[in-house]
């Protein structure tokens, strides 16, 4: 009966979990799942996605590179364990506990924090970009900022401008923001916006003692202006905007290179 229950629960793991756990922590993922709670066990690369664990006690236990991935992890007790490298893509942690947990590494992207408890946890290299509920005394300027910039390159120049408004939020001074938001402007068709945005920068730069950004930033400005110009007479011969894309790709280059 042991052996016909194990080789069930291996089963259930493979088939419902999509990444089995290791075989040394099937005993452990048994206690888990069947008493709710599994305080310092070794749950280290077990696959868990979709998982129901709402309300279990899994305090101090090892969860090094588990597949969470939309686990439900809603009122769990998760205090001091090691959630360091673990998939939690959109799994829900409203209302865990999370203090003193290790999440370094983690990806949160687009997990649900309300309510969660993350007081002394260790976020560092942890992906959150799209976590819901996240507090803002825990995401930089800087962090923001690096958001923009990926929203930016895909396509999405509203996106990257909201994250931007972050980041300025937190450290109003931020050279690069600006001019990276000014592209974003531009992006969009607010070629007032770009402008004003770059000769901050420049400003900014200058203040600094950064001439290269300084330098960029008086290139930027100079060329929405040029570009523009370009575009409105390429329109009144007929002509296609290609000067216009091929301009914003060399924009696109000054915010890689002074930006990050």
């Amino acid at each position: 009966m042991k052996l016909q229950n194990l080789a069930s629960l291996t089963l259930f793991a493979t088939l419902c979990w999509g990444v089995p756990a290791r075989a040394e922590n099937l005993q452990h993922v048994q206690q888990l799942m069947s008493t709710r709670e599994c305080q310092s066990c070794d749950l280290s690369r077990a696959g868990l996605v979709f998982a129901n664990l709402s309300a279990v006690d899994l305090t101090r236990a090892n969860l090094s590179l588990a597949n969470l991935n939309q686990a439900n992890l809603s009122g769990s007790n998760l205090a001091d364990a090691d959630l360091s490298g673990a998939v939690l893509v959109r799994a829900n942690l409203s209302g865990a506990d999370l203090s003193g947990a290790n999440l370094a590494g983690a990806d949160l992207r687009e997990a649900y924090l309300y309510g969660a408890n993350l007081e002394g946890a260790n976020l560092d290299g942890a992906t959150l970009q799209g976590a819901i509920g996240l507090p803002d005394e825990l995401i930089s300027a800087e962090q923001f900022y690096a958001w923009g910039v990926a929203e930016y390159q895909r396509g999405n120049a509203n996106g990257a401008i909201a994250y931007y408004n972050q980041a300025l939020d937190k450290r109003p001074d931020y050279s690069a923001v600006y001019l990276a938001r000014s592209l974003a402007y531009y992006r969009l068709g607010d070629e007032e916006r770009a402008i004003a945005d770059a000769n901050r920068a420049e400003q900014l730069f200058a203040a600094d003692g950064n001439e290269n950004g300084r330098l960029a930033s008086v290139q930027l400005a100079e060329g929405i202006v040029e570009a523009q110009e370009a575009l409105d007479e390429a329109n009144e011969r007929g002509r296609g905007g290609g000067g216009f894309l091929s301009f914003i790709g060399g924009l696109a280059s000054l915010l890689l290179r002074f930006g990050l």
